[in-house]
C-alpha cells in the first residue's frame, strides 16, 4: 500500500472509533492532518471568541515547518494508536 493510500485509509478508519478520543488527541490529529494535506497554516488566526477555531488553528500552526511527508507519517502513527486505544 502506498504512503498516500495508507494515509487515506487511516484517516477514514480513525473516524470510526468506538469511543471519542480526548480533545488533545483530536487536536493533534487535526494539526497533523492539515499539515499533511495543506502544509503550513495559510489562514489568519480566528477571533478571540472562537475558542474551538483558535484551538484548531493553534494545533495546525504548531506543526509549521514539518514537511507534508513527515506530517503524514506522524498522522498515520498517531491515528493507528488512537484506533488501537479506542477500538473500531
Amino acid at each position: 500500500m502506498s504512503h498516500q493510500a495508507e494515509f487515506s485509509k487511516v484517516a477514514e478508519d480513525v473516524k470510526k472509533v468506538k469511543k471519542r478520543p480526548t480533545d488533545q488527541e483530536l487536536l493533534d490529529l487535526y494539526g497533523l492532518y492539515k499539515q499533511s494535506v495543506v502544509g503550513d497554516v495559510n489562514i489568519d488566526r480566528p477571533a478571540m471568541v472562537d475558542l474551538k477555531g483558535k484551538a484548531k488553528w493553534d494545533a495546525w500552526n504548531s506543526r509549521k515547518g514539518l514537511s507534508k511527508d513527515d506530517a503524514m507519517s506522524a498522522y498515520v502513527t498517531m491515528a493507528k494508536e488512537v484506533i488501537e486505544k479506542y477500538g473500531m
